[in-house]
């Protein structure tokens, strides 16, 4: 490829994404914020109760306080997303007849797949009560689990990718694909982490009988 091409091709980029917006590197980094932090502080909390202790010993008050600073945090994420993308430069994404209707189903189902494991999984499923030791008795097997192995991450990226098609934002696929990635990540450290703690239940209760 000749410069000609590349230059080309980069002029056509900053053309759909403005890398020199602020908005935009918050919202990325806040994006990267929220799975991270969390994943240390529910380690932190596995292993040295340190929120626990806050609240007395109380596990499920101390559950419930993170709980409170996942979603809030999760709402300002949202909101510096959704600021981001107004500031990026529009461009029709999808044909006309598609392009409320597309993002629109796509949000449902998103919004869909979040609901539903919240649901199902109560507070202290969805929101790191294992790491308090509080743990479920069985795993959940019914929708949107039998779906989807991790719907509410999936659920949460659909929600993005919806959004950025709404306000036909191309920069909002962009971070969508970014947002996927965080996760991805995050699940190879989140997952194993739960597997090893119902590991020691199961063993625990082995050795008990």
């Amino acid at each position: 490829m000749d410069s000609k091409n590349v230059d080309a091709l980069l002029s056509q980029f900053h053309s759909l994404v403005d890398l020199s917006k602020t908005s935009l590197i918050v919202s990325v980094l806040s994006i990267a914020f929220n799975p991270t932090a969390w994943n240390i502080v529910a380690q932190n909390e596995y292993r040295n109760k340190t929120i626990t202790r806050l609240f007395g010993g109380n596990t499920r008050y101390g559950c419930y306080f993170l709980a409170i600073l996942i979603f809030s945090f999760g709402i300002l994420r949202d909101n510096l997303y959704h600021r981001a993308l107004l500031e990026q430069p529009q461009q029709a994404i999808l044909p006309k007849e598609y392009a409320t209707v597309v993002p629109a189903v796509l949000f449902f189902f998103g919004q869909l797949f979040v609901i539903t494991s919240t649901w199902s999984l109560g507070v202290t499923g969805t929101f790191l009560g294992d790491y308090f030791g509080i743990l479920m008795d069985h795993r959940v097997e019914g929708f949107p689990f039998n779906v989807l192995r991790d719907p509410m991450y999936v659920g949460s990226t659909m929600c993005f990718a919806a959004t950025a098609l709404w306000y036909e934002r191309p920069a909002g696929l962009l971070i969508t694909v970014y947002v996927y990635i965080v996760y991805i990540i995050a699940l190879r450290f989140e997952g194993p982490f739960t597997d090893m703690i119902y590991s020691k239940r199961a063993e625990k209760a082995a050795k008990a009988l």
